[in-house]
């Protein structure tokens, strides 16, 4: 086998002061777009390429084309428009195109004359006079021979305020002429992966010097051979980060927590429904977990309506069945309090006393709280976010489940785990109604086993879905008078492009108040995130128990909420919401035996996106599929919602485009952390550098 540990200089550690013309300032502009050493200036890869290698004849530019073209001015003046310019006319004998100037200096206007001929570099946009190139960069034709093209293609890099691309151009010349002197290591054991004609110096060097007969298309969409070459190194980087969190995490151990059986059959007797197949085999995966000395960390999926519920409170039953207390974590007020009547209504005739915590709760009802959980009396807790406060403390924390998992940060998740007591880890279920994509769940919860609950429980109707424009309103608002008088419910949903729960409530309201008066003879009631807790339970009650026939409400009804007689859905501006937020609302319905519907009344005209995502809407019920489209259309940062997991800001890699290489990259990590450990860092810190997910945790 190859050995990867070479004694040669690495780049990995020569400071990029080493290059000539880098002092402090430019270090710190540097160090912005995460630049510190020569190894991560290659490593910073160009965006896209300019082909500056060939001349284009005007009369053959296309508009938003980047062209290098040559020609005489034959005509240049001020131009005074909304902004004053310097406007001129070249021609080379195939057409005419203009040339805009909104800043300029007198020594440009003087030298940029009828008569000169230039050389420029642009992209042509279309303008007042036709295709313009604004503020192109250009070179004056004087002599008799013009100056050679560029003999490659010409990189675009990202760069951040006070570097040029030309600055970025010149030092990556100097890292790749170093590459000579210095080592640039292989880090991928070959034992572990043949890397066949593509050596790392070799990929590097063509990616920041494409010959100009390189393949530009292949370049631009990623899937050149030494783009995947890279690819395949950053995906394993981000696996093995993964995977290292994972092997810190197991190494701190947990207690074991064999299964009560007795007390798990008391529970599914007095249940008044049995299980799904798929429900009792994620039972039996969480089960042979949480009996391990090492946490479980397991990501349970399972469809709008699969019944991941059951499957959690069994989980919690294995921990107080051990003696442990057992915390489930709900993103919103509404879930949360689905889920402490659901575990309330369940364990309390088994005399297992169920906590509560959420944000709204008043000083004296917290604090009571607070020393139940502490105490150990509170066996099992339901709550928000503010179980992770600083001021709650457990007796004896056995297990955290985490409900909408992508709705919290990583951090949050592990922040609820640190509560065990003696810094001893607890187990963990993490759960989505959400469906992730293969290619996401392999990447971004890589330290995640992973079961799907892929069986609906029987009775449950699919939801036929019709998408009608805003322009018929007045035959929705039938439709649902229709229903309502039959003895059926609804939901009728707003949404709102601004994330303000003010505004939503505000529309609501509106909605609420419009609807009253067209539906006279049908109960109206209202729901959003504004309201008092107390209310909102209110309203919800009164629609489950009959009294409210439409209850109209925001997307704060998106989880949790639970009424089978409830068999239409109404969902105004779908096009402002993802898929899967669309699937999970209309989840809603389809809950009993009755014909159940979605609408989705969308506002005109729908531009070709939307109308592709409702279309899917309309085709499936499948989640799984959704997600897939969803992945598809709105890629993987909105998926999973980047802002908050943080995960997914790769460099080279793209998960839809390079989802096929990730079967193979879980083999090769799990090579590497076996055999090659050594190895693990620093492939971590070449692609990941100081932001390795949650590697401090």
């Amino acid at each position: 086998m190859t050995s990867v540990v070479n004694t040669a200089p690495s780049l990995a550690q020569v400071d990029v002061t080493a290059l000539k013309g880098v002092g402090g300032q430019l270090a710190e502009k540097l160090a912005k777009i995460h630049i510190h050493s020569i190894q991560d200036l290659l490593f910073h890869l160009p965006l896209r390429y300019m082909d500056r290698t060939r001349v284009t004849p005007i009369g053959g530019v296309q508009p938003m084309a980047s062209v290098v073209i040559e020609g005489e001015i034959r005509a240049s003046d001020v131009v005074f428009g909304r902004r004053r310019s310097l406007m001129c006319r070249l021609q080379d004998g195939t057409g005419v195109i203009s040339l805009r100037f909104f800043h300029f200096t007198a020594a440009q206007k003087k030298r940029l004359v009828p008569g000169a001929r230039l050389r420029c570099f642009g992209e042509a946009r279309r303008g007042a006079s036709g295709l313009e190139l604004y503020h192109p960069e250009y070179d004056f034709l004087d002599g008799s021979s013009p100056p050679p093209l560029e003999s490659r293609l010409t990189p675009v890099y990202p760069a951040t305020e006070g570097i040029t691309q030309q600055r970025l151009r010149n030092l990556t010349e100097q890292a790749l002429e170093l590459m000579g002197s210095h080592t640039l290591q292989e880090l991928i054991p070959d034992d572990a992966w043949k890397r066949e004609a593509y050596p790392l110096s070799e990929a590097l060097a063509f990616l920041h010097h494409p010959p100009k007969d390189a393949p530009i298309d292949e370049l631009l969409l990623g899937t050149h051979p030494y783009q995947q070459r890279l690819a395949f190194e950053e995906l394993l980087a981000h696996h093995l980060s993964m995977l290292r969190v994972r092997q810190k995490i197991q190494a701190e151990g947990a207690q074991p927590l064999p299964t009560p059986q007795r007390l798990l059959d008391r529970f599914q007797q007095q249940l008044g429904f049995k299980l799904t197949g798929a429900q009792q085999r994620v039972a039996d995966e969480i089960a042979a977990d949480l009996s391990q000395p090492f946490p479980m960390l397991r990501l349970v999926q399972g469809d709008v309506g699969s019944g991941k519920t059951v499957v959690a409170a069994l989980a919690a039953l294995q921990a107080v069945g051990n003696g442990l207390q057992a915390a489930i974590m709900a993103p919103t007020e509404i879930l949360a309090e689905q889920h402490r009547k659901s575990f309330t209504q369940w364990l309390e005739p088994l005399g297992i006393r169920v906590g509560w915590l959420s944000g709204k709760q008043k000083v004296a009802e917290r604090r009571q709280q607070l020393a139940e959980i502490v105490s150990g009396e509170a066996q099992v807790i339901v709550g928000t976010h503010a179980l992770f406060q600083d001021d709650v403390e457990f007796a004896d924390l056995g297990l955290t489940i985490i409900d909408e998992q992508h709705r919290f940060g990583v951090h949050q998740r592990l922040a609820l785990r640190e509560k065990a007591r003696d810094k001893r880890r607890s187990h963990q279920l993490i759960m989505t109604a959400t469906p992730i994509p293969r290619t996401l769940a392999m990447s971004a919860y890589a330290d995640l086993d992973c079961s799907i609950i892929d069986e609906l429980p029987p009775g449950r109707t699919p939801v036929s879905t019709v998408a009608i424009s805003n322009e018929r309103r007045h035959e929705v608002v039938e439709r649902v008078r229709a229903a309502c008088l039959e003895g059926r419910q609804a939901y009728w949903v707003c949404t709102l492009i601004e994330e303000s729960e003010a505004l939503e409530a505000q529309a609501a309201e509106a909605v609420a108040q419009s609807l009253t008066e067209s539906l006279a003879d049908i109960r109206v009631g209202l729901v959003h995130g504004r309201l008092k807790a107390a209310d909102k339970e209110q309203q919800m009650e009164l629609f489950k128990a009959g009294e409210l026939q439409l209850l109209v409400a925001t997307t704060v009804i998106e989880v949790g909420v639970d009424v089978p007689n409830a068999s239409l859905m109404i969902i105004e501006n779908p096009e402002r919401l993802g898929l899967a937020q669309l699937h999970q609302l209309r989840g809603r319905v389809g809950r009993g035996s009755a014909a159940s519907h979605c609408v989705l009344l969308y506002g005109s005209p729908l531009s070709q996106y939307s109308r592709e995502r409702l279309k899917v809407m309309r085709e499936t019920n499948d989640g799984f599929v959704i997600a897939e489209k969803d992945l598809e259309l709105r890629g993987p940062g909105e998926v999973l919602g980047t802002r908050q997991t943080g995960e997914v800001n790769f460099r080279l890699a793209d998960l839809q485009r390079d989802g096929f290489l990730l079967p193979r990259i879980k083999e090769v990590a799990g090579h590497i952390m076996s055999t090659h450990p050594e190895v693990v860092e620093a492939l971590i810190s070449r692609w990941l550098g100081s932001s390795e997910n949650y590697a401090s945790v």
